[in-house]
């Protein structure tokens, strides 16, 4: 700790440092509760379900925030080359090594433990997550594609907690929307830095930029941005939430109007022009104003796609709940 840095100003790097936005990833954890139907249910024998996941979140942004804090230790010093991530608190200097570690380790010790009164299947994703992330930290972040894919791991290990902590079944089509979205989100992510960086004619800060060609980048981003919509077209045609009636039979008033030709019991399709066009609109962030690099902060900025996402998680909820 510096001689004139307080114990406010420690505390307030740290928060820096564990990347509050970042948390908004842990939200996946809520995914299955919210498309199995199971939102605001609240069995006989034990708390809401919403209550339970909540908690699981909490455990895991405790997690999450610990390993950003051991990345930007094991990252700083190609952290300080970087146009952006040298203004990060241990890149810049100006939080102690030694406090980072001691703050990290804390946060692990405490997740695990806490982890201990969930399931067992929870408390293995969560050792699974930390042994992953340190995996990556420290050698997968430099090997292509393996960069890539450790991301869309880290996605489908929060959806699975989020499920196991209250025993839910999740289609392999909803699994599968997540691992394309996830991976599309990972390749937009390199293609923004590929362009950051040479746009300001700097060295790469990542190893694997230099492994990329614009053209395979491209050909990923398109690939995972088709698979995105397409997946999550056909968990929707695909799946009816285990606790709500059949569409015709909740709102027959309206299918006594309808032709045949308009007739499905499928409502959640509904939903499929809003990520259509979610994914089209990150495109063009990506292609035309370069901004996929830090995809938590596109969301928060970008109106446009943040009030489609808001808009989705309603139309969502009212399709699936509304009685």
């Amino acid at each position: 700790m510096k001689k004139n840095q307080t114990f406010l100003e420690l505390l307030y790097l740290l928060f820096i440092s564990m990347r509050p936005l970042q948390l908004l990833k842990n939200l996946a954890l809520f995914a299955p509760l919210l498309f199995s139907g199971f939102l605001f249910y609240n069995p006989t024998d034990g708390p809401a379900f919403f209550y339970t996941v909540f908690q699981a979140f909490l455990v895991f942004s405790i997690t999450t925030s610990s390993i950003y804090l051991i990345n930007d230790i094991v990252d700083k010093n190609s952290d300080q080359k970087h146009p952006y991530k040298q203004k990060r608190p241990i890149a810049a200097g100006q939080l102690p090594v030694p406090v980072a570690i001691f703050t990290a380790l804390t946060g692990l010790f405490i997740s695990v433990f806490l982890s201990l009164s969930f399931p067992p299947f929870f408390q293995l994703l969560i050792v699974a997550y930390i042994l992953l992330q340190l995996t990556y930290s420290f050698k997968l972040k430099h090997l292509p594609i393996f960069d890539i894919l450790i991301i869309a791991i880290g996605f489908l290990i929060r959806i699975y907690a989020g499920a196991v902590v209250v025993d839910l079944h999740m289609s392999v089509w909803f699994l599968l929307t997540v691992v394309s979205a996830s991976l599309f989100l990972a390749v937009g992510k390199r293609q923004s830095e590929r362009t950051l960086l040479k746009e300001k004619n700097l060295p790469a800060t990542r190893k694997t930029l230099g492994l990329y060609s614009q053209r395979l980048l491209n050909i990923y981003t398109g690939m995972f941005a088709n698979a995105t919509w397409l997946t999550y077209a056909l968990f929707t045609f695909q799946t009816e939430p285990a606790r709500v009636q059949p569409a015709i039979e909740r709102f027959p008033e309206i299918y006594v109007f309808l032709p045949r030709t308009l007739q499905s019991q499928k409502l959640l399709m509904l939903s499929l022009p809003l990520v259509i066009f979610g994914v089209m609109r990150y495109l063009a962030l990506i292609y035309e104003e370069n901004k996929g690099e830090t995809p938590e902060k596109v969301l928060i900025k970008d109106k446009t796609l943040l009030v489609t996402v808001v808009v989705f998680i309603i139309a969502v909820t009212i399709l699936i709940y509304a009685n």
